[in-house]
């Protein structure tokens, strides 16, 4: 059978940067696939898909955006690693402003949901664009209550799928007055795993989240530790411990997060991160794509540049375990130049035998 090679986002930045830009990497991606796919049928996707693909997005009105290219939302753009394209939809502008994510329970209680429309309504009024995950609950009542002043809802599916059904209405709505965001294709469909990606953007994009309600395994859990890991603040609102959907947010407060319980408490907290720019936590390194490089990456003189790149891809398959390791550890342990290093990661990263964690490391799969 064909094997579709579909790199992810950390492959994706690692192409661009080790062949200084996109149509560089597309040229030489045959070649490394011949040398990585050990006798498995490779196919690259035809550029004809790709236009059909952007041609099916200008009909529902959905604009790709690049992530260096203006109006891609500037937090998604200094994560590790990002995105490498979105669709968007609505009012593009909104994504320039400060946003701050407001997530919870699917089967939120009346004090939660009132809470959430108080908490959001105060965040609109004050400047702050909203976002969430279009989710029933928490996530629905966030958009209602902020659609006026500005709010983003970022979908685990393609822009023109509608889902849950109760909330066709206010997603259209928000394609219209407010903002949709994804990094799915028009008709794609989510399954189980797409939810979580959407998490990190929701996260990603905001300068702090909120969690309002949260049982003990839940999305909201998930975007609340992936806002932890980018950097971001994370803020719950405490509840009763005989309710299940306090069990996360009191959870959250005990391990750090920062408690709130009315929007005087969250706007006092969300001050000092708008009172710069750019934002705490958003940094440069290491973070965006580089399109071109000014000069060619020099690596210190090593006789193990004599290798070819298949002793290459074995050393440093070689050195590698279940346990995540610091790609400078691997150029160590190898003796290999770091230019070989990231070109045989590559090569087993499309080969689907490691696993990225982050920017800098990597493990078996």
């Amino acid at each position: 059978g064909v094997c579709a090679i579909i790199p992810g986002p950390v492959t994706f930045r690692e192409l661009i940067n080790h062949y200084g830009g996109a149509q560089s990497a597309l040229d030489a991606l045959p070649d490394l696939l011949r040398r990585s796919s050990r006798g498995r049928r490779v196919r690259i996707c035809p550029s004809d898909v790709a236009e059909a693909e952007l041609e099916a997005a200008r009909r529902i009105r959905a604009t790709p955006l690049f992530t260096i290219e203006p109006g891609y939302p500037v937090g998604l753009a200094h994560l590790a690693v990002p995105p490498p394209m979105i669709y968007v939809q609505g009012r593009l502008d909104l994504l320039a402003r400060p946003i701050v994510a407001i997530v919870g329970s699917r089967n939120g209680s009346a004090a939660g949901l009132k809470l959430t429309r108080m908490f959001a309504r105060a965040l609109g009024e004050a400047g702050y664009v909203v976002v969430s995950g279009l989710a029933r609950g928490i996530d629905g009542a966030a958009h209602e209550a902020s659609i006026d002043t500005g709010t983003v809802a970022v979908l685990a599916g393609g822009i023109d799928f509608l889902y849950p059904p109760e909330h066709v209405a206010l997603q259209e709505r928000i394609g219209r007055e407010g903002c949709l965001v994804t990094e799915q294709a028009p008709g794609f469909q989510p399954r189980g795993q797409d939810f979580p990606r959407r998490n990190r953007i929701i996260s990603g994009m905001s300068l702090a989240v909120l969690v309002v309600e949260a049982a003990i395994r839940s999305g909201s859990l998930i975007t609340a530790r992936m806002a932890n890991e980018q950097g971001r603040v994370v803020l719950a609102v405490p509840g009763h411990p005989l309710d299940p959907r306090a069990e996360g947010t009191n959870g959250l407060l005990k391990q750090g997060a920062t408690l709130i319980t009315s929007p005087a408490d969250l706007l006092e907290t969300l001050a000092p991160l708008t009172a710069s720019a750019p934002p705490e936590g958003w940094s440069d390194a290491g973070s965006t794509v580089h399109v071109a490089a000014d000069a060619p990456e020099v690596d210190p003189p090593s006789t193990a540049e004599l290798s070819t790149p298949e002793e290459a891809t074995s050393r440093v398959l070689a050195s590698l375990g279940p346990a995540p390791v610091a790609i400078d550890e691997i150029t160590r342990a190898t003796g290999l130049p770091m230019r070989a290093v990231r070109a045989a990661l590559l090569e087993l990263a499309l080969e689907g035998r490691i696993e990225q964690h982050g920017a800098q490391l990597v493990s078996l799969r």
